[in-house]
């Protein structure tokens, strides 16, 4: 019997909807988050990836946030995000972000917005680097 190719290994793009930005809920009643979330959902993915809404990513102080994670790879969370602004923004560093092994965007291919709003970087499951000694590393 042959084997089945492996299946491919989808990125994410979480948007919290319950977001309220810096500046509140405008006119139109939606949270920013929720109309970061409905922008993106009117446009074409990178393929292997997909947008899920989350319903909170806990950085409240931050402006609109989100996260980038798949299996495997670092998870990258972002703050400060402009529906209209960063939609696009957000669909590139996604591509890229889905085009690596690790989820490691080298530095100078990153889009600028995630060069300087972002929040944390959480290493994948099973992430094995060599364990320091704080007392051997002085």
């Amino acid at each position: 019997m042959g084997q089945r190719p492996a299946e491919p290994t989808e990125s994410e793009l979480l948007v919290c909807i319950k977001c309220r930005g810096t500046g509140g809920c405008d006119a139109d009643d939606r949270r920013p988050g929720r109309q970061l979330y409905d922008r993106l959902v009117g446009l074409a993915l990178p393929e292997g990836t997909r947008l899920r809404a989350v319903e909170c990513l806990q950085n409240c102080d931050h402006g609109n946030t989100v996260a980038l994670r798949g299996p495997g790879r670092w998870t990258y969370v972002y703050g400060q995000l402009d529906a209209e602004e960063h939609a696009d923004v957000l669909l590139e560093g996604l591509a890229l972000y889905h085009g690596t092994e690790d989820g490691l965007i080298p530095w100078r291919q990153r889009p600028e917005h995630f060069k300087r709003n972002c929040v944390a970087r959480v290493p994948p499951l099973g992430f094995t680097e060599p364990r320091l000694d704080p007392e051997t590393e002085r």
